[in-house]
């Protein structure tokens, strides 16, 4: 297992963690979250041995093997294969000695140790390691060619999958990967949630991906106030339990403001009376003793909404017999041809459409949408744009197209330059851009803050098109959620690119899919497409893409076969059935509950009544009067059974509905 033991770590000035006490479990799948900069990443550096503890220690097996992710990827001329393979370090090693073994003159114990090489070749599974690292790598989606390719003909995203494959080629026992999809499309994100899934060691992932969380973590590690929290469950089971952690702590501090100011009050009134002063004292050296409660805090929340789009034409562009794709330009830059991505384009978009894209790398989808927004023109056929068409684009590369020398107020001002300057500040703030830092350079923004600006400009333009290609590659999980909240609501019409797929399934209500250099409608959601992946991309042989209405089919090459057995179709007919007879169970286990809870709710209503009746006697001219010392006694015991009366009932109904809560969980 692994064990932190009152640990303490700074980074520089900054505490990170504090006296932290953690056990993690062999074969834990533990997802680490936290704020940007509350130490995810200097935590995997201490289990790496790069950063030290300032205090305390972290226990491990010295016999696990560790295996990560290198950040920095040279520009080999190695093939990529080899590369992938080169991550079994041990097997590389055993290969070495093997060929110097060999080179030396023959010798009795020469051959002794050779044979005890083969022999540990064998235990390393030499002799599949091949085939291993093509299925790596054509699940990160290499194809078989580009796996014959040098490193370094390879750009900066799919260098950092090769070392993702390397850190899966290694055997280990404890594997570390920090925010692996973020080079990933949404094929290859969910083979890794089926690789991941299988891997039998103990696994800590750092991901802003919930559903990639959801679907592989059993364990949920919180840093929050420089302490590790440890949680049962996925993403959204740590989500579920937090939320009632923070309400029973409000409670709880709630409570203890109350005792607090009956214990002041008390003081108050009788420090300076001689027969209370010993009471008084009590209570006084109570209060002192009395640790202060602070609430659980919520990471600060960030909302933000489009503006009501500029009124649409429909259909907002029509595109007709549309080949896509890039020129091709010779030295001087003149076009010496072209270059089709995806051709014979039909595509008309209507008003309030809101699509999902789907596809492999390099299918076509940046193309398509570069073409929708204009940055590159059809090679071939016609695109009409309707009249008042205003598109906001963010682009995969939006953040590099900002001036990292200029402010966030610069940017802005830049597109509204006769906005007054308070208005343009106003609005940055709502993105989280506050004092000092609407008018500083943008050069050390984190790439999320990168990422908000450039949102940011486009929501000011009020476009009523929004073409969107991965706007969530350096968002953490709170800008996520807020982007898509903002997209829920957004009135415009969408076309989103993104391996998010909370936020595909929250903001989308139709698939379409670029494959085989085609576009084609994806009769299906998420799910479904996932199941398709399995079946063909991922399994074994070919078969027909789901397609609303029509009979394209589509296949690709047969690969060799994941490891993993495809998965099952889910029988819709059934699943339903299942859901009703869930649905059923669960509204017979309520309705107890309810009728119950609604009995209560008539007899507080009553109580409520006969308390409020009594208190407005009380307050009646000459209620106190000596004449009426009688009517005051019994008015005054009436509101003190009802006070109690009332307090038992709502304490039952709370525990009523706790228990209707936990039935809907």
């Amino acid at each position: 297992m692994i064990r932190f033991i009152n640990v303490s770590l700074m980074r520089g000035t900054k505490p990170l963690l504090e006296s932290v006490d953690l056990t993690l479990n062999p074969g834990d799948k533990i997802g680490l979250i936290g704020a940007n900069g509350a130490g995810k990443s200097s935590l995997f550096a201490m289990l790496r041995a790069e950063l030290h503890p300032d205090q305390g220690e972290i226990d491990f097996p010295a016999k696990w093997r560790m295996a990560y992710v290198a950040q920095e990827t040279p520009a080999l001329d190695r093939a990529a294969l080899d590369y992938a393979i080169d991550g079994d370090v041990n097997l590389r090693k055993l290969e070495a000695e093997l060929a110097r073994l060999e080179a030396e003159p023959e010798s009795s114990d020469n051959g002794i140790a050779i044979g005890e090489i083969y022999s540990a070749l064998a235990d390393a599974d030499a002799y599949t390691v091949q085939s291993r690292g093509e299925q790596l790598l054509l699940g990160l989606g290499f194809s078989l060619d580009q796996m014959k390719q040098p490193v370094a003909s390879f750009s900066g995203g799919w260098r950092m999958r090769l070392n993702l494959a390397q850190a899966l080629m290694c055997p280990s026992e404890l594997l570390l990967l920090d925010e692996p999809t973020n080079h990933l499309d949404l094929d290859a994100i969910i083979w890794l949630e089926d690789w991941l899934k299988r891997y039998p060691g103990t696994l800590i992932i750092i991901s802003h991906d919930r559903d990639f969380l959801d679907e592989i973590v059993n364990v949920v590690v919180h840093i929050d106030e420089r302490k590790l929290k440890r949680y049962s469950g996925n993403y959204s089971g740590f989500e579920r339990q937090r939320a009632a952690q923070m309400v029973l702590a409000a409670s709880a501090v709630e409570k203890q403001q109350r005792q607090r100011a009956h214990l002041e009050s008390f003081v108050n009134r009788f420090k300076a009376q001689a027969s209370k002063a010993r009471q008084a004292q009590s209570r006084m050296k109570a209060l002192a003793k009395m640790e202060e409660l602070a609430p659980l805090r919520a990471a600060a929340e960030f909302s933000f909404e489009f503006r009501e789009p500029l009124s649409a034409p429909n259909p907002l562009l029509v595109m007709e017999n549309v080949n896509a794709g890039y020129p091709i330009l010779d030295e001087h830059g003149d076009q010496v041809g072209a270059k089709t991505i995806v051709s014979h384009i039909k595509f008309s978009l209507q008003i309030g459409q809101r699509i999902g894209l789907l596809g492999v790398n390099g299918a076509g989808k940046s193309t398509l949408i570069k073409t929708i927004a204009g940055e590159l023109a059809p090679l071939t056929g016609d695109a009409t744009i309707g009249k008042g068409l205003s598109i906001g684009y963010f682009a995969q590369h939006q953040v590099e197209m900002l001036r990292h020398d200029e402010s966030p107020l610069w940017h802005l001002a830049k597109i509204a330059p006769t906005v007054r300057e308070q208005e343009l500040r106003n609005f940055l703030g709502g993105f989280n851009f506050p004092g000092t830092m609407v008018t500083s350079s943008i050069r050390p923004f984190s790439g999320g803050e990168k990422a908000r600006l450039a949102l940011a400009l486009i929501v000011w333009q009020r476009p009523n098109l929004l073409l969107l290609d991965e706007p969530t590659n350096h968002l953490d999980l709170e800008t996520r959620e807020a982007l898509t909240m903002a997209l829920a609501q957004f009135e415009g019409t969408l076309v989103v690119v993104s391996h998010d797929r909370h936020l595909l399934r929250a903001t989308t209500d139709q698939f379409i899919i670029v494959a085989d250099g085609r576009l084609q409608p994806f009769d299906g959601d998420l799910d479904d497409y996932k199941d398709w992946l399995f079946q063909t991309k991922l399994g074994k042989g070919t078969d027909v893409l789901p397609a609303a209405g029509k009979d394209n089919k589509t296949s690709y090459p047969a690969v060799s076969p994941v490891a993993a057995p495809a998965a099952p179709v889910v029988d819709k007919k059934e699943q339903k059935r299942q859901d009703a007879e869930q649905r059923q169970r669960v509204a017979a286990l309520k309705k107890p509950i309810e009728n119950k809870i609604k009995r209560l709710e008539e007899q507080i209503a009553k109580r409520q009544e006969q308390k409020a009746e009594v208190e407005a006697k009380l307050a009646e001219p000459g209620a106190y009067e000596a004449a009426n010392k009688a009517k005051l006694k019994t008015l005054l015991a009436d509101q003190s059974f009802y006070g109690k009366d009332l307090a038992q009932l709502e304490g039952e109904w709370l525990a009523l509905q706790e228990q209707l809560e936990g039935i809907a969980a």
